[in-house]
């Protein structure tokens, strides 16, 4: 593939998960209000569109044309980056996370990832992290005590959860590196192939099973939702870090924290639930069609609102913890737990696949080589 080609994949790729998450938002939050309407014995949004679907484009024009007030107290500068500064790592993290196999077209095979980086992992983490500037920018420069409040338990609580985090996904790739899994997104998913009996949740147990759980809810945390929405607390801090924002700026933050809620269920079933593979693998297409693609990321997708369900699940259950057991548990409970299990992936791994070279696989089927740019890259290889 020329440069002219891969620029313009790349490009196409680019547009599409971002417009993806853009339409996705607002009808993740229908799908919100209708789960939370059911579980309550409520209707739901209904007026607005065929069952209510268009209220939240209605709510999202209201919001576009709603006056933009800026208070005369805050830091205004840092008032205006904040949000922005909130959203961009949202959009980012999906371009390391392969959503699909791959497809030719002509002479031109291209694999449904924007970057398959050596490094996706460490890129996620990364740019995770970046999203607490947001909230902690938009609390102090509001220059509003409960803003600040809010801002600054945003920072405790998302630093206290991002060590247990990244020590699960950790257990992910120690588990992936049985099979030539190395810190490529794509050569994660790739060494969970074979069927769901290969997935890395549930190979090795309760190991795998837990890192999956702890993960999950860590980015529960990460994402302020229930049970751990601390940071917005409405009764305590009336509304937190954004209490000073209105209009599009307000519609921005919880565009962010929706599109994370979908980055964290991305990243929890490429690491733990085989990514865009079909839990069994019975082959329809031939390799490379467009409807073998489309499989793919149909099995992606439905991953993706499977974990999303479980979000919604949550949050009409469980009520909100209070906050020092809240850190409590991030420092007491979670970060001891994941220590231990990362302890006993490295130790399953150093006794039962010591004697394996760099980039082998086991005795699962090997997959076809996906390329990503010039070269045809197997799992394992760093391009």
């Amino acid at each position: 593939m020329n440069l002219t080609a891969e620029i313009v994949a790349a490009l196409v790729k680019i547009l599409i998960i971002v417009g993806t998450i853009m339409l996705i938002v607002p009808m993740l939050v229908w799908l919100e209000r209708k789960v939370l309407a059911d579980f309550q014995a409520r209707v739901g949004p209904e007026r607005v569109g065929p069952f209510g679907l268009l209220q939240t484009f209605a709510d999202g024009i209201k919001l576009l044309f709603k006056e933009d007030v800026t208070p005369s107290h805050v830091d205004k500068f840092l008032y205006l980056l904040a949000p922005v500064v909130m959203m961009i790592p949202a959009l980012t993290v999906l371009a390391v996370v392969p959503f699909g196999s791959h497809f030719k077209i002509g002479a031109y095979d291209i694999s449904l990832i924007v970057a398959d980086v050596p490094v996706g992992i460490l890129y996620v983490l990364a740019i995770t992290s970046l999203g607490v500037y947001g909230i902690v920018l938009s609390g102090w420069a509001s220059n509003n005590k409960y803003s600040l409040l809010g801002g600054l338990r945003s920072s405790a609580q998302m630093v206290s959860y991002e060590l247990p985090m990244g020590l699960a996904i950790i257990v992910g790739v120690l588990m992936s590196a049985r099979n030539g899994g190395t810190l490529s997104l794509a050569s994660i998913v790739a060494s969970q192939d074979g069927g769901f009996w290969h997935w890395n949740f549930i190979v090795w147990g309760p190991i795998g099973f837990a890192a999956a759980l702890m993960y999950y809810t860590c980015g529960v945390a990460e994402t302020n939702r229930a049970p751990f929405d601390l940071p917005e607390a409405e009764t305590e801090l009336i509304g937190g870090y954004h209490t000073e924002y209105g209009s599009m700026k307000w519609a921005m933050f919880f565009l962010g924290e929706y599109a994370n809620m979908v980055n964290v269920s991305a990243i929890l079933i490429t690491v733990f639930f085989g990514g865009w593979m079909s839990p069994i693998p019975v082959q329809l297409f031939p390799d490379g069609s467009i409807l073998s693609a489309m499989g793919s990321i149909f099995w992606f997708v439905a991953k993706i609102f499977v974990v999303i369900m479980v979000y919604l699940w949550l949050r009409a259950t469980l009520p909100r913890l209070r906050y020092d057991r809240l850190m409590g548990f991030a420092w007491k409970g979670l970060l001891p737990a994941a220590l231990v299990n990362v302890l006993l992936a490295a130790l399953v791994l150093t006794l039962c696949y010591s004697d394996r070279q760099p980039g082998e696989r086991s005795a699962a089927p090997q997959p076809a080589p996906t390329r990503v740019g010039a070269a045809a890259v197997r799992p394992g290889e760093i391009r």
